[in-house]
């Protein structure tokens, strides 16, 4: 690493802030240059120019022109030279001044092209600074000032301007140029403003140095204490905030407190430099004190603290004072109008900088009859300098450490001087106009590794920046005598930004936690506008002609360089990377440059080969001491692992010529095998082959890389080598480039395996490496099982007889660890094809190795027994029902069905979902084909036939039905194969039991699919056994209902009405449709529950209050009892659906019908909207008693109802009528009433509803007769006769009836007679007939009460023969009835007519 220039930040407007500091000059130019025009004689230059006039004399000619426009921009460009500049050490604000103008630049935040965000410094404010007439801007200097909050991170509040002028005036601004305070301290010309701040020590001994501002004249020096300094300017900031708030005056600030020392016996000060305060050792002090005092001078106990200037500048040309603290007590200044007399003429000044006009000349004429007193100073005379005559000092430049400084002079020389001794320790030449900078840079951690104190604090270097502007270069110099580490060329008119200060503010409690974000040295280059700082690293503080690891270092860029490279060719990088490697001295470094060039991609496998080798060789022939241990076992080991790489590659392209003979023998089982199972091999190939997309490197075809292989293995110190399992990817690209070429018959198999012996990998590891690529590579294997099974063989065979694979010392009685780690793999792997395949290949290979083994020891006839071959039976069992399983997983859900990605299932997943694991498999499958429950119990109970569709079908329509016919057949087949292999997993109520639990559980997971809820309600109904279906409807009640139906039912008990989709939302968190289909599968769920209690319980029926509950008679019918099939018996995990449901209790009826009332008036008031609060029907048992335990005994309401709880049950059960009557179409209502039966859809049109209210109105002691006749009048009011007429025959009253209907019959012969826009004189000649009586009586009916009001004559006759039946003799309005019976068959006849 090398240094380095970093652009951070880049000024915008500069252009506009050089014309405007440079206004008035650009306008004096402009008007000499006309002056001198007119002046200039007038040459006749006809005659010679015409000569000119070809085409090279007009590019001339544009040429001159384009040099003339250029010329004014190039005498420009030295423009920063003549102007005042500060940059803020944190770089956000930057001050550019010159004579009575300035201009502030702020840091902003701006995105460039390329979306990236980077800082840039534009003008904030700009104006014109001088109050005093004649007075210009001499220095500037900008002061962070930090953030008193205890959040704060290092970030200043804001930032001072202090500026010096050539009257004696310092002043301070704010940002936004607002004028805080004017201090006048001595009436010379200001030269200098400089700033030290707080630094941490770095060191137990080293001195605090406080915060000072020193501010440099002619013959003086001032210095205000930091401290006070801060606290001024924050109470100054603070007031003009509040005036400008308020409006008011703004308070004169209170005077600074400072210190003014004579510097004397020094002809010319241009420049100094407060180092603070020091302390003299004693041997210093007597020497002091013998010089100045003599021989007889006496010396004090102890050394006095002194504050040590340095100045520069001529006679002597650097001069060193020392100001003894505690002599000059600090000065109180008068402050001259610190802020004008009006804010607003701060503001006034502040916005009227671009106008290029300030202030009334009478305030500033006011300001300056005000002067204030200034203080003398305190002489201080010089300790001693440098004396040389002729040369003149011309700035000085104080380190951090406060121990060195920089100083130039006009002879164009750079002298450092070491401050503590007072002397010049080194000097540079050439180097005319100069500007110094320091750089203090720490060392890296990296590099602490390195060094021999390790342990200790880390070190600081200091480095010396210079730029030599009429060179145009920026050199990096090291200290103290240290070389020259960097050098840039730069422009010629860039300058040189060093603060030498941080923030103000801060002390040893405050800084605790922060990081200072400051730059140390800025280079401002005006041409572009480019502020650039300088990176150092710490180790060129170390660099010389004898230190290697500089060296080192700068050769390991160059490789790391030449490795990034794409475009060197092979052996260009061998060349380059061996030069290097060999050149390297230090040994760490030297094992990092050959480290990061074996992880390179691009470099070929014979590249790395050579370079290694020759590093190898060129460590062997070195001495047994000076060569690093590691190093050359890195080298060794690297060198096999690439031969290793090499010699696999080599063998994938060789020809396998071995003979397969030898496998035949013992493969005629396995091929055996593979046609009993081939069929399911074909079905899961089939749909398994499916198209799918994937990128490039993620294919196994990829060639794995020499970097890929080398990271994965690694050599152990006893020549092993051990294989690193990093991620599953990684480790089937390595198992794929060993194996993948063996199992297609392309690479020797016994070649590969003896390669990958010698070179040490441990058998176990090569065979899951084998397993690994053989289960990745399912689809190759499927499409030639054969000839991959033999290959797959051989290779098992091959890693078996191997040393350390199959133990010696193994009993054939017990269980192998090499046949285990394959019997292992394959029950966790998913890939159930390949697996099976495995499982047949690793069978028969065991089994002979047993065989085997058994023939050396028995020599007899007898065929081996053996545990391990009892487990891979029952592992190649299970294998084949994961096999059926997964391949009815794998079929495609429908379009449109929602359902996720497929589930992946094998061994260890089946047996870790516990007893119920494959059920819940088959239940996503269901779930995911969107199958209806008939369906799938046709399927069950193999009872499925076809329906034979409409013979004028289209064809193209019955070739559509036949091919989904024939999907549903193979469907159909595949779930009865898996039925098959599992008969007790697969009962029909374990599988209708979780099909129930997975659908309300994807219903809870989006509630607004109502259907989910009901198929779960109709999966509950096919489940035979009455224990578990009890015990999944107490589940899902708990679980999942109970919560919502409470929100329901206080909702509208709360709202006395059917709620809107909102407040459903808000209140139960679906929508009003949604509700109320929850509300019907809740009225089912609780049915469900009360009948097969009822069933429990000696056949009650469902309805019929049980004064006692359902646990009391559970053992008449038999619990079922739960298997699973012998080959699983071994699966570990919770317990199934079945399991949990026949651990549940019994439920209390009586709370059960409760509830199922409730839940019964919810649905009803949301299907037809009817106005009532439900749990206002219920007394206060009834209400206690809700939502409670089903399995607990609650207090239930008993005995007569309160008559007005029976009155408010009666009218909503009236409502509940009407509506139905009105949701009743006319269509389906011609034809008789069909019987109760269960609709899909809890719609307001089911025909079940009037017998739903008769049974509540049984429960809820309301007469049904009286709802029964309410029916019988909606249903005449609406015009359903023949519906009434079926509905008359169960009413007990029939005579009210009549009383009713008689009303209603002169209300349909009124609007015939009276109301009807389509008269007939026949009914004009009846009305004129009717008996007094009937017709007034028929004038006073209301025929708008009527629904229905066109009805055919002959159903009213018919009504009124009813209506003459219903009535006795002795009924008061029997006459009327007969009156009406007569005019309705006049009327009939007089129709027909």
């Amino acid at each position: 690493m090398s240094c380095s220039l970093f652009e951070f930040c880049r000024l915008q407007e500069l252009k506009t802030v050089r014309d405007f500091l440079f206004q008035n000059q650009s306008k004096e130019s402009v008007e000499e240059k006309n002056i001198t025009a007119e002046n200039e004689l007038s040459w006749d230059t006809s005659d010679w120019e015409s000569g000119w006039d070809n085409d090279e004399n007009k590019e001339e000619d544009s040429a001159s022109s384009t040099k003339a426009e250029e010329e004014p921009s190039r005498q420009s460009q030295p423009w920063l030279q003549d102007c005042v500049v500060s940059l803020s050490p944190c770089a956000d604000l930057l001050v550019v001044a010159r004579e009575q103008k300035a201009a502030f630049l702020s840091a902003k935040w701006r995105t460039d092209d390329s979306g990236r965000e980077e800082m840039t410094l534009a003008v904030t404010w700009s104006g014109h600074l001088s109050t005093e007439e004649g007075e210009r801007v001499s220095s500037v200097i900008a002061i962070p000032l930090a953030s008193q909050k205890r959040s704060s991170t290092g970030r200043p509040d804001w930032t001072c301007i202090v500026v010096g002028f050539t009257s004696g005036y310092v002043r301070f601004y704010t940002e936004s140029g607002v004028l805080l305070l004017a201090q006048l301290l001595h009436v010379d010309p200001v030269l200098r403003l400089k700033c030290r701040t707080y630094e941490i020590p770095r060191h137990p001994g080293v001195t605090e140095q406080h915060e000072e501002l020193s501010i440099l004249y002619p013959a003086a020096l001032v210095t205000i204490d930091g401290f006070s300094l801060f606290q001024s300017l924050r109470a100054c900031r603070n007031q003009v905030a509040r005036a400008a708030a308020a409006g008011s005056d703004v308070v004169p600030p209170p005077p600074l407190a400072y210190k003014k020392w004579g510097l004397q016996e020094m002809d010319t000060i241009v420049d100094h430099s407060s180092v603070g305060v020091m302390t003299l050792c004693v041997f210093d002090q007597m020497k002091n004190a013998s010089i100045l005092g003599g021989f007889h001078a006496s010396v004090k106990g102890s050394p006095p603290a002194m504050s040590q200037f340095v100045t520069v500048g001529t006679g002597p040309y650097a001069g060193f004072y020392y100001a003894v603290e505690g002599n000059s007590q600090p000065l109180l200044s008068h402050v001259a109008l610190a802020v004008a007399s009006k804010l607003t003429s701060a503001l006034f000044n502040a916005a009227s900088g671009w106008l290029g006009w300030n202030k009334n000349k009478n305030e500033e004429e006011a300001a300056q009859k005000q002067k204030p007193k200034v203080e003398l100073a305190t002489p201080l005379g010089i300790r001693f300098g440098l004396p040389d005559s002729r040369r003149h000092g011309e700035s000085i430049c104080l380190s951090p450490c406060n121990t060195l400084a920089g100083v130039t002079d006009d002879f164009g020389r750079v002298t450092l001087l070491d401050l503590a001794r007072g002397a010049a320790i080194r000097m540079w030449k050439g180097y005319r106009d100069a500007q110094l900078g320091w750089l203090q840079v720490q060392e890296e951690r990296g590099d602490r590794e390195f060094s021999p104190s390790a342990s200790l604090p880390r070190r600081h270097a200091l480095f010396l920046i210079i730029y030599a502007p009429r060179r145009g270069i920026l050199e990096v110099w090291a200290m103290q005598r240290g070389p020259r580490v960097g050098a840039f060329t730069v422009g010629k008119h860039c300058r040189l930004l060093y603060a030498g200060y941080h923030l103000m503010g801060v002390n040893s409690v405050t800084s605790q936690g922060w990081q200072l974000h400051t730059q140390q040295v800025c280079l401002l280059d005006p041409t572009t506008g480019a502020l650039r700082t300088i990176n150092i690293p710490f180790h060129l503080a170390l660099s010389d002609k004898k230190n290697e690891r500089a060296r080192d270092m700068h050769l390991l860029k160059r490789l790391s360089a030449v490795l990034k490279s794409r475009d060197m060719d092979p052996v260009s990088l061998e060349r380059e990377a061996k030069s290097v490697l060999l050149e390297i001295k230090h040994p760490a470094i030297k094992k990092q440059a050959l480290e990061s060039l074996l992880s390179n991609r691009n470099a070929p496998v014979s590249c790395l080969t050579n370079v290694t080798s020759a590093l190898h060789d060129a460590l062997k022939q070195q001495d047994a001491d000076e060569v690093e241990a590691s190093l050359l076992q890195l080298c060794s080991s690297q060198l096999k692992l690439l031969q290793l790489y090499s010699d696999i590659q080599q063998l994938q392209s060789a020809a396998d010529t071995e003979a397969c003979s030898g496998n035949q023998d013992s493969l005629e089982g396995i091929e055996e095998e593979l046609s009993r199972v081939g069929p399911a091999l074909q079905r899961y190939a089939q749909l398994s082959s499916k198209p799918s997309v994937s990128f490039a490197q993620d294919s196994p075809d990829t060639p794995l890389s020499t970097q890929a292989f080398l990271t994965q293995l690694e050599c152990a110190e006893e020549g092993e080598v051990k294989v690193n399992r990093r991620s599953d990817a990684e480790w089937n690209q390595l198992g794929n480039f060993m194996f993948w070429g063996c199992l297609c018959g392309k690479s020797p198999t016994h070649k590969v395996c003896d390669t990958l012996q010698l070179a040490g990998i441990s058998p176990q590891q090569l065979l899951s490496l084998l397993m690994s690529v053989w289960l990745q590579r399912e689809k190759e294997v499927l499409q030639k099982p054969v000839e991959t099974v033999r290959n797959l063989h051989t290779l098992l065979i091959a890693l078996s007889n191997m040393d350390g694979a199959v133990e010696e010392s193994w009993d054939t009685q017990s269980v192998s660890p090499w046949w285990q780690q394959v019997r292992f793999t394959c029950i966790q792997s998913h890939n159930a094809a390949a697996a099976l395949l495995a499982a047949l290949v690793a069978h028969r290979a065991a089994k002979a190795s047993i065989t085997s083994r058994a023939d050396s020891k028995l020599q007899s006839e007898w065929e081996a027994v053996s545990l391990e071959l009892e487990q891979w039976v029952v592992c190649v069992r299970q294998l084949e029902d994961v096999l059926v399983l997964q391949t009815l997983l794998l079929v495609p859900s429908p379009q449109g069905t929602a359902g996720g990605a497929v589930v992946q299932c094998s061994i260890k997943t089946l047996q870790e979902g516990g007893t119920g694991g494959i059920a819940d498999s088959v239940s996503k499958w269901v779930f995911r084909q969107n199958m209806a429950p008939e369906r799938l119990k046709k399927i069950l109970l193999r009872k499925e036939t076809q329906d034979t569709g409409d013979q004028k079908e289209q064809k193209e329509d019955r070739e559509e039905a036949e091919k989904c016919q024939e999907e549903a057949d193979r469907t159909a087949e595949l779930l009865l194969a898996v039925c098959q292999r599992f008969p007790d997993s697969l009962s029909p109520d374990l599988l209708f039991a979780h099909c129930c639990w997975e659908y309300v559980v994807q219903w809870n997971k989006d509630p607004e699919e109502g259907q989910y809820l009901f198929i779960a309600v109709e999966h509950l109904k096919l489940i035979t056994s009455p224990h578990i279906q009890l015990g999944i409807s107490t589940m899902m009640w708990g679980t999942f209902f109970v919560k919502r139906f409470s929100a329901a039912a206080f909702l509208m008990e709360k709202v006395g009405k059917a709620p809107k989709d909102r407040l459903c939302r808000r209140d139960v968190g679906i929508g009003d449709k949604a509700m109320t289909s929850f509300l019907g599968c809740c009225v089912q769920l609780l049915q469900i529950l009360m009948e097969v209690t009822g069933l429990l319980v000696k056949n009650q029926s469902s309805l019929s209050f049980i004064p006692f509950y359902a646990d009391s008679a559970m053992e008449e019918i038999p619990t079922p009892e739960l298997s699973v099939e012998e080959v699983w018996s071994g699966a570990e995990g919770p317990a199934s659906i079945a399991e949990l449901a026949l651990e549940q209790k019994g439920v209390h009826y009586p709370l059960v019908q409760h509830h199922w009332l409730l839940a019964t008036l919810l649905h009803a008031a949301m299907s037809f909207s009817v106005k009532v609060k439900p749990l206002s029907l219920f007394d206060s048992k009834g209400k206690n008693a809700f939502f409670r335990d089903l399995t607990t005994i609650q207090l239930m309401p008993s005995g007569d109802m309160d008559p007005g709880l029976v009155s408010l049950r009666q009218e909503f059960l009236l409502r509940v009528l009407t509506g139905w009557v009105q949701a009743t179409d006319d269509a389906s209502c011609s034809s008789p009433a069909p019987a109760f039966t269960s609709l899909p859809s809890d719609g307001p049109k089911a025909n079940w509803w009037p017998s739903l209210c008769m049974d509540l109105g049984s429960l809820l002691q309301v007469n049904p007769d009286i709802l029964r006749r309410h029916l019988v009048c909606e249903l005449y009011n609406q015009g359903l006769d023949l519906r009434a007429e079926e509905a008359i025959l169960q009413v007990e009253d029939k005579e009210v009836l009549g009383s009713h209907l008689l009303v209603l019959t002169g209300q349909r012969l009124s609007y015939s007679l009276l109301h009807n826009q389509n008269q007939t004189q026949a009914a004009m000649e009846l009305l004129a007939r009717l008996p007094p009586t009937l017709c007034t009586w028929l004038k006073a009916m209301d025929p708008s009460e009527l629904r229905c009001p066109l009805v055919s004559l002959s159903k009213t006759s018919r009504l009124v023969s009813h209506l003459i039946e219903m009535l006795p003799e002795n009924h008061a309005q029997y006459s009327l009835a007969l009156h009406l019976l007569e005019a309705v068959e006049v009327l009939s006849l007089s129709n027909e007519d």
